[in-house]
C-alpha cells in the first residue's frame, strides 16, 4: 500500500471519488472519472450486494439511498469500502461488522447531538419526550 499516501489517494486511484471540474468558481462537473480497474469493479459489485444486507455497511447504503439516487449511494459505499480495504491492508487488521442495529443507534445519537447543538445556537433547549408523552 506504499504507492498511496492515504486511503483518499487509494480511492481516487480506483476512480471512486467525485470529480472536481471547476472553472472560475463555477462547478462544471462532479462526475466520477472512468477507470478500467478490476479492484474498483469488484468493490462496486460488493457495494451493490449490500442492498439487502443487515450489516452496518448495508444500513449505511440504505440511509444514503433514501436521500440520494441508487447509483450515487452505491458509489459512496464503494468509496467507503475502498477506505476500509486500504486500512485493513496497510495496518493488517480485520474488519469487524458491528451490525445494522448498532449503526442505526449510533447514527440516531449523532442526529440528536446535531439537533441539540442547532437548538442551542438558536437559543432553544431540546428536551427528550418520554414514551407516554409520545403516545398521546
Amino acid at each position: 500500500m506504499s504507492p498511496w499516501k492515504s486511503a483518499k489517494h487509494f480511492a481516487s486511484w480506483l476512480g471512486l471519488c467525485p470529480g472536481t471540474k471547476v472553472s472560475g468558481g463555477k462547478v462544471l462537473s462532479g462526475k466520477n472519472k472512468k477507470v478500467a480497474n478490476r479492484a474498483a469493479a469488484a468493490l462496486r459489485m460488493a457495494a451493490f450486494a449490500l442492498t439487502n444486507s443487515k450489516s452496518a455497511l448495508g444500513a449505511y447504503l440504505g440511509r444514503l439511498r433514501s436521500r440520494l439516487s441508487a447509483p450515487k449511494a452505491i458509489t459512496a459505499t464503494d468509496h467507503k469500502l475502498a477506505r476500509l480495504v486500504y486500512s485493513m491492508l496497510k495496518n493488517g487488521t480485520d474488519y469487524i461488522d458491528v451490525g445494522q442495529k448498532y449503526y442505526e443507534e449510533h447514527y440516531r445519537g449523532r442526529v440528536i447531538q446535531s439537533l441539540k447543538h442547532q437548538a442551542q445556537e438558536l437559543g432553544f433547549k431540546l428536551v427528550e419526550l418520554s414514551e407516554r408523552q409520545m403516545e398521546s
